[in-house]
């Protein structure tokens, strides 16, 4: 059978990240981006999973409305305005199966093919391939240490055509971990609002700051309906629940929720109402103080470990929070031939180009992670790390 695949999905590659993960069993997981096992609210998910099935079983195992559990989105409407400072009057709000559907939604409701998406560079494959599924072109802007280079996102949006919008990660960006300053946020509203695009503001790892003051997100400086936020409960509850949240502008929200009909229908009851009730049930801010310092544990241990074994191999600025730290490999060195070799002595790390909008192009960085690993096996892969830097 000749399959003939859409256009979107036929140029379409598998996730490295994945691919990396199903070959590399046995491995330290340097690469993967797991939340640490000993930060899942497991005790307080049991009960509440229990009380559902004794008090609410038909309502956990029934459909739902497409926009989410009505006591949720009050809830999460609260938690997004006071907390994350990401939604306005004039926005609404609906819950979706992770952030990974609101690239989705978001994709299906503003991109035609061929229309331009402009990214942070290097950016999240899993949004990327979204995108690129969608039959986006992606145009890629330079990040810098304190967020996405202004002057370079200016020439793209005066350059390029039929632009649709903006994807960040201004918290601890995925994967170069860097922080978007207040300056740049402004900044890159005024130019949306300029240009006549939207941003797509992706905030999955904002709760885990572990050092550095807070910064304002984009959305609390919307004024005019271009910015689409999305949060997630998958690095401070379970990714294994997948609850995510959007909130954007009512008309906005009105074709997302069209968008989510024709996807899934509803997102998972039951995962629903596990997050309502953890919110509304369990101490939600001494959990993410606990989950914080597990991190920040865990981040000192994996620069430390590299500037004791790795020092003048692999340069990198220190995260202020998120899961990952982001290196540039030593000049002269083939970043690829170095993670194949670190994936033969036992060390799974992803190479940098994988979070290109090119992937061939060469890029001489690695992506680790700290919160996957155990503390022993963050020592031991980074001294692995440092005796295969030694070969070079």
């Amino acid at each position: 059978m000749d399959y003939k695949f859409s256009k979107g999905v036929s140029s379409l590659q598998p996730s490295v990240i994945r691919e990396i993960l199903k070959t590399s069993a046995g491995s330290i997981p340097l690469a993967a981006g797991n939340p640490a096992p000993d930060a899942f609210p497991v005790d307080d998910v049991k009960k509440i999973l229990g009380d559902v099935m004794q008090n609410e079983p038909i309502l956990a195992l029934q459909y739902g409305i497409s926009e989410g559990y009505a006591p949720l989105i009050k809830e999460l409407t609260k938690l997004a305005k006071e907390r994350y400072g990401a939604m306005g009057e004039e926005d609404a709000l609906i819950i979706t199966n992770g952030a990974q559907q609101v690239m989705s939604l978001v994709s299906q409701c503003f991109i035609d093919n061929g229309d331009v998406v402009l990214c942070e560079e290097p950016s999240f494959i899993g949004a990327l391939n979204c995108f690129r599924s969608f039959g986006a072109t992606l145009s890629g802007v330079p990040t810098e240490s304190d967020g996405i280079n202004i002057e370079a996102l200016e020439e793209k949006l005066k350059t390029e055509k039929n632009v649709k919008f903006l994807y960040t990660i201004p918290n601890f960006q995925n994967p170069a971990g860097a922080t978007m300053s207040f300056e740049k946020r402004k900044a890159v509203y005024e130019l949306a609002k300029k240009y006549g695009i939207m941003i797509l503001e992706d905030n999955p790892y904002g709760d885990l700051r572990v050092s550095g003051e807070e910064v304002p997100a984009i959305k609390s400086l919307d004024k005019d309906g271009i910015v689409i936020y999305s949060g997630s409960f998958s690095k401070i509850v379970a990714p294994g629940i997948r609850v995510g949240f959007v909130t954007a502008a009512k008309p906005v929200i009105a074709k997302l929720t069209c968008a989510k009909q024709t996807q899934d229908v509803h997102t998972v009851m039951l995962s629903q109402l596990v997050v309502y009730k953890w919110l509304t049930e369990c101490d939600f801010v001494a959990h993410i103080e606990k989950i914080k310092a597990i991190y920040k544990r865990k981040l000192d241990l994996l620069c430390d470990c590299m500037d004791k074994e790795l020092k003048g191999f692999l340069e990198y600025n220190r995260p202020e929070g998120g899961l990952f730290v982001w290196a540039k490999v030593k000049d002269g060195v083939d970043m690829r031939d170095f993670v194949s070799k670190a994936a033969a002595a036992g060390v799974a790390v992803v190479p940098g180009n994988a979070f290109l909008t090119d992937m061939t192009r060469e890029y001489n960085y690695i992506r680790l992670n700290f919160s996957t690993p155990s503390d022993e096996d963050i020592v031991k892969g980074i001294k692995i790390l440092g005796e295969v830097a030694k070969s070079y």
